[in-house]
């Protein structure tokens, strides 16, 4: 009879893991990460603990250690095979053995093997990676510690076996999480803020350039853990040098000095308020079970498909006149609302708007590579550079297969992505957007996702920078081997990041200069940093692992592209690189054991899947659907045991929306007959003004507007200036009213009131200055004709 002591898994087996502690260093826009996983076996039998979680997609695992009492012991990366077959052959003759693995879909998932853990026995696992912190819109800097991890959808035929996750319910994670953070910076700290409870920041000295805060105790792990830190200057560019490795071998990666250069490019304000009149815009949306699941914890009624629709309808309604565009939904299957893009009018608008109103979460599945498939080989319309916006939670097992498709077609397009509610991959978000030459945002906790995704719209809508190249100017006896992939795509106020590793001897005093040139717009533009060759202090060996994470990312790739043909040897370069530099790779894994211990552990051992907690409460995904078919696909099995039967792992989780809908649309068509939309929350007054408008620009004067506005039709109506038309009267209030009450949400609207600005000037109307007044007074505003654009 097993001693089911201690905490207990949804099948009553005990957890071995009992508490996970983080410690976050961020150093500027460096993070340096230390986890702490602490093992108890309360069992009178040997363990072997299994532990599948998310990291971030682009970390550099560099640490993995384990204690056992007073020994510790450091693990070596090794050839992923060769580690796997040590780690076998320890546990076979009774020793002790740890490995550490990332998985081979996906860089965002890693798998912690805790092998013989005699009975009574403690163990612990220390973990360390280093990441860049990823700027925001409002200049913030976001550091994601990934707490949650739903099952990944695994699409049919593809590569691989998919990624075994065993999730449970966050109320019912059976172990603990403390963090806290260090910030230091050469500015001052303004704010960090989290969508989690913190402790108060602590300054530790009068110039508040180092900082300390803390998770507040309880977490609850229904989300990621999110901190956004905002320093008081803007960011500058700026060079770090790292001295190398005295212990390593001279001209090495790890032995030379590596410089880390982030830059900060500044364009034209003339280029930049000429936004692109032309272009072709996809839109890819994710309509996957998992997306009927509510964005947030505490707003259960808006779901991420709900605010996915109004996200298309400001999408819609600031696109400029003259350009194409068209929609795509995916789930098992994908749909498009015209057979190929279409110009951009009020009639092509208006029926696009119909079907995007009628869109719920009832497509089944994650299969995201079709579509992408699908609209890559649509042939490019001249003049048009087409614009990808690709929306989903991000739950896919085939990562990398997707990333590389964008890679092959990032010559004809860009590609922004959008990673919506908690769990979304990183690693597919993230190198979606850097394969395609466009911009990563992430929809977490609060978040309003219509802004966001508005700042990609501008960064879309302004000109291409091509032509982009780097050179360097150092001393004579110093030459440079660039390891990050080259630059192919700028964007105002957004960091671009270049490592290289620098060869050859060089005085203290020595200077070097970077510049990169490109060309916007027709003007050929270039940004210079010079900086010292002096090694930095105190940063350890960072900067050089950075770099060789970039380096391996760059030659994982290369050798995916080249599978199957003469490769020149580029996985053995990986491996090569990866046990170098310490720093984990999808070929290598991480290895300890512990060759101390003089007792065999006797025998067989029980293995324990760790849980990680996942988004779940079906009743909140596409809850019509659900209530519908919840009970004859689900009765056999109580609702707690589902995850021990393996064909139902998925019931009770956000994964579970995705498998039961594509079993329903695989099994006879009945998917759009019986998912149910759920019941409308009434309209928010900036989207209902918003949906009026033209695809010109402009506002018609009807009972509509003037509902919209809080004023009845006869006020409107009777407050118009005589003589003024009635269009731009409509126009002209609807402007007043966005600038009078919602200069909170400008960044959702500001596209759009600059196309009607635009059509104002365009009519070159009278009375433009009475209707401003009239609209004042109406309205109860005091906006200037100028504010308006006029």
């Amino acid at each position: 009879m097993m001693n089911r002591c201690g905490l207990l898994t949804l099948q009553k087996e005990p957890v071995p893991l009992k508490s996970i502690e983080v410690e976050l260093e961020v150093r500027d826009h460096v993070a340096t990460v230390v986890s702490t996983l602490n093992y108890e076996n309360k069992e009178d039998k040997p363990l072997e603990a299994v532990f599948v979680f998310p990291l971030p997609g682009d970390a550099a695992v560099c640490h993995f250690s384990a204690k056992i009492g007073q020994t510790q012991i450091v693990a070596e990366v090794k050839e992923k095979q060769k580690a796997r077959e040590e780690y076998d052959d320890a546990l076979s003759s009774g020793q002790q053995a740890f490995l550490l693995e990332e998985s081979d879909q996906s860089p965002d998932i890693f798998s912690l093997s805790v092998g013989s853990l005699p009975p009574g026995e403690s163990a612990s696992i220390r973990l360390e990676y280093v990441t860049e912190l990823a700027v925001q819109a409002d200049d913030g800097l976001r550091f994601c510690l990934p707490a949650v991890l739903n099952p990944r959808y695994q699409p049919q035929g593809s590569e691989g076996a998919g990624v075994q996750v065993t999730s449970v319910p966050a109320s019912l994670v059976p172990y603990s999480l403390s963090f806290s953070a260090r910030v230091s910076s050469p500015r001052p700290i303004s704010k960090v803020e989290s969508n989690c409870s913190l402790d108060p920041l602590q300054y530790l000295n009068t110039d508040q350039t180092q900082a300390t805060v803390k998770l507040a105790a309880g977490h609850k792990f229904d989300r990621d853990v999110e901190l956004l830190i905002y320093y008081k200057d803007a960011h500058q560019p700026t060079a770090v040098v790292e001295a190398g490795q005295a212990s390593a071998e001279p001209g090495s990666l790890m032995g030379d000095p590596v410089v880390m250069v982030s830059l900060y490019p500044e364009f034209p304000q003339s280029v930049m308020s000429s936004m692109a009149s032309c272009g072709e815009f996809v839109f890819l949306m994710d309509r996957s079970g998992s997306m009927g699941c509510p964005i947030t914890n505490s707003k259960q009624q808006e779901t991420r498909i709900s605010s996915a629709r109004d996200t298309l309808l400001l999408l819609l309604k600031s696109l400029p006149m003259g350009c194409y565009f068209n929609i795509y939904s995916f789930g098992s299957g994908y749909e498009h609302i015209f057979p190929k893009s279409v110009e951009y009018s009020q009639q092509t608008m208006e029926e696009a708007l119909k079907t995007v109103e009628q869109m719920q979460a009832n497509l089944g599945g994650t299969e995201i590579l079709q579509p992408l498939k699908h609209i890559y080989s649509q042939p490019c319309i001249p003049n048009q550079p087409r614009q990808l916006f690709v929306f989903t939670d991000g739950e896919v097992g085939n990562t990398k297969e997707v990333i590389d498709l964008v890679k092959t077609n990032s010559g004809s397009h860009r590609c922004f992505s959008f990673g919506i509610g908690e769990g979304a991959s990183s690693a597919l978000i993230n190198g979606m957007a850097k394969e395609g030459g466009g911009h990563a945002q992430f929809i977490t906790g609060t978040d309003r996702m219509q802004p966001k995704v508005m700042q990609s719209l501008r960064f879309a809508l302004q000109p291409a920078v091509v032509d982009i190249s780097v050179t360097w100017d150092l001393p004579k006896e110093v030459s440079v081997t660039v390891l990050s992939p080259p630059i192919t795509a700028l964007f105002q106020g957004q960091r671009s990041l270049i490592y290289a590793q620098l060869t050859g001897q060089s005085s203290e005093a020595a200077e070097g200069c970077v510049t990169v040139k490109y060309s916007l717009a027709g003007h050929p533009s270039e940004n210079q940093l010079h900086f010292s060759l002096r090694p930095a202090e105190d940063t350890g060996l960072t900067v050089h692992r950075l770099g060789a994470r970039a380096l391996i990312r760059s030659l994982e790739m290369q050798e995916r592209e080249n599978r199957g043909q003469q490769d020149g040897g580029v996985k053995e370069k990986v491996v090569k690189l990866s046990v170098q530099s310490g720093v984990s790779s999808s070929f290598t894994a991480f290895i300890a054991v512990n060759k101390d211990n003089s007792e065999m552990i006797q025998g067989p051992l029980v293995r324990r899947n760790i849980p990680t907690p996942g988004v779940f409460g079906m009743a909140q995904c596409s809850a019509g659907f659900m209530r519908k078919m919840a009970r004859p696909m689900c009765a056999p099995v109580p609702m707690m045991c589902m995850a021990a039967a393996p064909s139902a792992i998925m019931c009770d989780s956000v994964a579970m929306c995705d498998t039961i809908t594509q079993r329903s649309s695989f099994g006879g068509g009945v998917l759009h007959d019986i998912a149910a939309a759920p019941e409308q929350p009434p309209r928010d007054p900036l989207l209902h003004l918003v949906s009026l408008q033209g695809a010109s620009g402009c506002w018609l004067l009807d009972p509509a507007l003037a509902t919209a506005l809080g004023k009845t039709n006869e006020e409107v109506e009777k407050s118009k200036p005589e003589k003024a038309s009635s269009e731009v009267w409509a126009t002209i209030l609807a402007l007043l009213w966005l600038h009078g009450f919602k200069m909170d949400a400008k960044d959702e609207w500001e596209l759009l009131a600059m196309k009607a600005a635009s059509w104002l000037r365009a009519q070159n109307a009278p009375y433009v200055t009475e209707c401003v007044d009239a609209g004042n007074v109406l309205l109860g505003c005091s906006v200037r004709k100028e504010a308006l654009g006029l």
